[in-house]
């Protein structure tokens, strides 16, 4: 591992942790992504993480809040990282490619098709409490359908 991967995951390991510790499952590889994806069922949140500050300051408190804010938890929780698992990344954009790659970005799948989709622009320049809020609200239709 040279000087700058070594930095990096210094800088990168917390940003992982903070959606692990929620119980968040790391999808490293693509094999990991289609694994998952030919799997899951029910609904599934799925956190497109990044290493910015929109990620850091927005995104992801704003999807906790989200989750503990909301009885209509989804079945699975799951992030790439962006920048960083570059495959697992791009493979999980594959399964929705109607909307250009963007991150940090947040979809939400039922039954393996995406139900609604987030992206960067719905995410920075708002506040964490307006990204929980509309997270909220996703959640809550998507149960219902």
């Amino acid at each position: 591992m040279n000087a700058y991967d070594e930095y990096m995951k210094g800088i990168v390991v917390p940003m992982r942790q903070e959606l692990a510790k929620e119980g968040f499952k790391e999808l490293l590889t693509a094999e990991e992504v289609n694994n998952f994806m030919a799997e899951a069922s029910g609904t599934s949140l799925v956190v497109i993480n990044s290493i910015c500050g929109c990620a850091a300051g927005l995104a992801r408190p704003g999807v906790i809040e989200a989750l503990k804010g909301t009885a209509a938890k989804p079945d699975h929780l799951v992030t790439v990282f962006a920048g960083q698992d570059k495959e697992a990344t791009e493979q999980m954009r594959s399964f929705f490619d109607e909307v250009p790659p963007s991150s940090p970005s947040i979809a939400v799948i039922k039954d393996g098709e995406l139900a609604y989709f987030i992206p960067r622009e719905q995410i920075e320049d708002h506040s964490v409490e307006h990204i929980s809020s509309h997270l909220t609200q996703v959640l809550e239709q998507v149960a219902a359908q």
